[in-house]
């Protein structure tokens, strides 16, 4: 039996306040992996627990686990707008 090798990833996820309560979280590094939750504890408690899914997924079908790109920047841009 082959001893399976665990390792610690990190990765950078995107919590977006939501208007009517809670947190929508994004992982750069995973396009279409994304979670929610009612406050953020439980937004971090799942984004911990989709990615940890997600990863599995993609070992299971021996697919390639992304490597972490630099860390987003998130900025506010201000403009004038005639509306």
């Amino acid at each position: 039996m082959k001893k399976q090798v665990q390792k610690v990833l990190s990765y950078f996820a995107v919590f977006e306040p939501f208007e009517e309560g809670g947190y929508g979280v994004l992982f750069p590094d995973f396009p279409g992996c994304v979670t929610f939750g009612k406050d953020f504890e439980e937004a971090r408690k799942k984004a911990k627990e989709v990615l940890e899914l997600w990863i599995e997924e993609l070992a299971a079908y021996k697919q390639e686990i992304p490597k972490r790109k630099a860390r987003p920047i998130i900025d506010e841009v201000e403009i004038v707008a005639s509306i």
